[in-house]
């Protein structure tokens, strides 16, 4: 996405700076300011795309951009989501019981504290259109997850960008910068794009300080990749911080992301008011019972983490090799530091290598890459080693 904050310094930055257009005589000259400053979300290159730009075999070509299941989607989940599209000429159920169903009893939360999204994503977006005014304010921190300023600036609210420390979230900062306007704080553990991880005892003390008229997102996209060790009940933390709402998804380690599901846990107050947004089937028949079906493939999620495990460890150990540096990542995905990351870029795409530029995200020397499978990374630390050298 390339609407990045207008200010990393805290309390400073405003959708509203941006210039207004004179009106005009047509919809598009009265639309918003607001909504006139965001740049679209620009997602990682398809396969296709690269393809017909480089004039590539599409077979040949590897997508190490977006975070995406290398293993894809899993057997259990095929198979429900074509025997489900029997049903594709009806509407899916707008409350998706059955899938509330299983994960009420998975994560042992009330069936009423669920909402379904169209990818965590929705969630998010829920999120800032139930809760957020136009001149109010959202905190998040610099380095954070795209979305999040956008769906602040969608709503007309004031982004609060807290400067990063280390790569990753500063949360004494983060409960610092709110203010009396601030109506939500989002928090990515671990977090997109930089790999980096709060731990447990830490993101507890941020949700013991920030007063609970405030919103606390936990999103947890990448949650599923964690070690043993590092993981913490934050779903169960729900039943202790009313103004908690914990975000996952099904795109990453269930290897549904083409599917979009996620969904949020909250208390029922704050998700009846999420549910008055949402459209009504916002999770579709095919994506609902894939997902039913990949919440009980245990045998895949841990091929997921084990793959995830060597990939990472894979591409550090080479980007360490090639004297590169980067960010420890506890999701599924690296952040190196390659110098002109336009020019390797262009050239991984040459060699039909698909990667994410960060500029969007202030960090226009670097690359995020995506952990994917044995020859995957192999291939890509041999093209990177050919053209860092160069």
């Amino acid at each position: 996405m390339n609407a990045k904050p207008m200010s990393n310094k805290a309390g400073t930055s405003s959708p509203t700076d941006a210039p207004s257009a004179k009106p005009v005589n047509s919809v598009v000259g009265y639309a918003p300011d607001y909504i006139k400053a965001i740049a679209p979300y620009q997602p990682g290159r398809p396969i296709d795309e690269v393809a017909r730009a480089y004039g590539l075999d599409p077979s040949r070509i590897i997508k190490l951009a977006s975070n995406e299941n290398p293993l894809g989607m899993p057997d259990s989940a095929r198979r429900a989501a074509v025997d489900a599209m029997v049903e594709v000429g009806r509407y899916p159920d707008g409350n998706g019981f059955d899938l509330k169903q299983a994960l009420a009893a998975r994560h042992r939360v009330p069936l009423e504290w669920l909402t379904l999204g169209n990818g965590s994503n929705d969630i998010l977006e829920l999120v800032a259109r139930a809760l957020c005014r136009p001149g109010e304010s959202i905190v998040f921190s610099e380095y954070a997850f795209a979305v999040y300023p956008l769906a602040t600036m969608a709503v007309g609210a004031r982004p609060i960008v807290v400067p990063a420390r280390e790569f990753g979230h500063d949360l004494d900062a983060m409960a610092d910068a709110v203010t009396d306007d601030t109506r939500v704080m989002f928090v990515a553990n671990p977090n997109n794009p930089t790999g980096t991880f709060a731990p447990g005892e830490a993101v507890r003390r941020l949700l013991e300080r920030v007063p609970e008229r405030v919103a606390v997102v936990l999103d947890e996209a990448y949650t599923e990749y964690l070690e043993p060790a590092q993981r913490y009940d934050s779903i169960g933390w729900v039943r202790t911080f009313p103004n908690l709402i914990v975000s996952r998804t099904f795109s990453k380690a269930f290897g549904l992301a083409g599917l979009r599901v996620g969904f949020g846990v909250a208390q029922a107050a704050l998700t009846d008011l999420l549910n008055r947004v949402r459209q009504p089937f916002n999770v579709n028949v095919a994506a609902q019972a894939a997902a039913l079906a990949a919440l009980a493939d245990v045998a895949f999620l841990e091929r997921s983490r084990q793959i995830n495990r060597a990939g990472i460890g894979q591409l550090q150990q080479g980007f360490a090799a090639l004297g590169l540096r980067y960010v420890p990542s506890c999701a599924n995905f690296v952040l190196v530091e390659v110098g002109d990351a336009v020019r390797v870029n262009e050239a991984l795409l040459e060699a039909g290598i698909i990667v994410r530029p960060v500029a969007n995200y202030g960090l226009p020397t670097w690359l995020r890459i995506t952990a994917g499978l044995p020859k995957e990374n192999a291939a890509l630390l041999e093209a990177l080693a050919r053209i860092v050298r160069v």
